[in-house]
């Protein structure tokens, strides 16, 4: 009864979220606390044979328990908004875009491997829109000058955010709230598998600009842009308000990218707390750009709404995931669904998760899957629950979300480059699954999951 009770929650959970009755955040609170009522006064036995003492208190303190596990992992999003949006407005990616735009030239192959290394900066902050707004106005202006196909510019562009998931990006923090483990247990056996994803992204870019060069040869585009490297070597970055002038702070960029790096490092290489390491940097970043109270101020009112948004979606989580696991509901359907698993498939599972991550991404939003489908499939046993959730993160919302159209970041995407989104996704979908797959092949390899 108990599992019966958690599979209508979860099914009317992810119903709701997904026909847009209800936002995430109404949703993820009152759908769980209504499954507990039903569970803990409707219900007089659990599954175990364990009677259940109805009290007003008992939902509450679920609620509670929930919260307080993923308490530090909304700090540390909170900050991590603020901090790269910091540190974005004080110019720090001002140079490299000028410099990537000075070094590719009218090379295809460069244009295009270029895009993906700037998206692969601009997608430190985790945001897929921020990334889109700063490296598709900064390319655009090539592609058009050259004629390179414009959906090589969204395909390149999603590849590279796609791949490039990090500790602090929203489908990691999901993972890790969902099975209460750290974001730094499950990101760093996954660095392997990522670069493996960074050097397709780089072959994908080297494939296409190679296509294009012949394609340009052919139609005699390349002699009509006058193949005069310096036709196109003074393209800029877009130009600037005057309050982004104000911001700015460039002689500050080695400090800044010093700063940066040393983030990274930290969330990689160390076992301090993210939330502590965000914290820490936050305080630095806004004090080493903005002297003025005021000025520091200022710049996290201008990055408040984003960080308190997914901060709300996370402690609404909280409710979600504290009532499924503290009233027992998960642990029933995950026993229920492991009489449905033969023994000798049950080790597989996280592969083949891995294979059908990506295009999961297509039905189901990173609430509804990461909240909803995985904490069941994670504990179904047979396997470490965080093999599923490393699985997931290889395709789930992080290679899937630029082709989604459950995700804004999607048609901000198609619309920046001027591509319809059907044809965006017919172009990126099989490209964006099959480094999905090549990740998935790196983390068997590396030994994050069996095959």
């Amino acid at each position: 009864m108990l599992a019966l009770i958690g599979i209508l929650t979860i099914a009317t959970l992810l119903f709701c979220i997904m026909s847009k009755r209800l936002s995430p955040i109404v949703a993820l609170i009152t759908i769980p606390i209504l499954g507990a009522v039903v569970a803990l006064y409707a219900v007089p036995l659990f599954d175990g044979g364990q009677e259940i003492v109805p009290h007003y208190t008992t939902i509450p303190k679920m609620v509670v328990a929930g919260i307080a596990k993923l308490a530090p992992m909304a700090a540390m999003f909170v900050f991590a908004i603020i901090f790269f949006g910091v540190v974005s407005d004080a110019g720090m990616f001002d140079p490299i875009i000028a410099k990537i735009l000075k070094v590719v030239g009218t090379s295809p192959k460069k244009i295009i491997i270029g895009t993906g290394v700037l998206a692969l900066i601009a997608h430190l902050d985790g945001n897929g829109a921020v990334t889109f707004l700063i490296t598709v106005p900064a390319m655009l202006p090539l592609y058009d000058k050259l004629g390179i196909d414009k959906r090589i510019l969204a395909g390149i562009t999603a590849l590279s955010a796609g791949v490039n998931f990090l500790p602090w990006t929203g489908p990691m923090i999901r993972a890790a709230a969902a099975l209460d483990v750290s974001t730094h247990d499950l990101f760093t056996p996954l660095i392997p598998a990522q670069i493996c994803g960074l050097a397709f992204m780089v072959f994908m870019g080297w494939y296409w600009g190679r296509k294009e060069e012949r394609r340009l040869r052919l139609a005699g585009a390349t002699a009509g842009a006058g193949g005069d490297e310096n036709a196109v070597t003074h393209f800029a970055p877009k130009e600037l308000t005057e309050e982004e002038h104000k911001l700015r702070r460039p002689h500050l960029f080695w400090p800044n990218i010093i700063l940066v790096v040393l983030v990274i490092t930290g969330m990689v290489a160390t076992k301090i707390p993210p939330v502590v390491i965000f914290m820490v940097a936050c305080c630095i970043a806004l004090t080493l750009n903005y002297r003025k109270p005021a000025e520091q101020s200022a710049r996290i009112n201008a990055h408040a709404k984003g960080a308190l948004m997914m901060a709300s979606i996370l402690f609404a989580a909280g409710v979600f995931t504290g009532i499924m696991g503290e009233s027992g509901m998960l642990k029933a359907m995950a026993v229920s669904a492991g009489h449905f698993v033969p023994d000798a498939l049950s080790s597989h599972i996280p592969f083949i998760v891995s294979l059908i991550a990506m295009p999961l991404s297509l039905v189901f939003d990173p609430d509804s899957y990461y909240f909803g489908i995985m904490p069941v499939v994670a504990n179904i046993g047979g396997f470490p629950p965080i093999e599923v959730a490393q699985a997931s993160l290889l395709g789930q919302m992080t290679t899937g979300f630029p082709v989604s159209p459950l995700t804004p970041a999607t048609f901000l995407l198609c619309s920046l480059c001027g591509v319809d989104l059907a044809d965006h996704q017919r172009f990126s979908i099989p490209v964006l699954w099959l480094a999905s797959i090549v990740m998935a092949i790196g983390a068997v390899v590396t030994g994050v999951f069996p095959l």
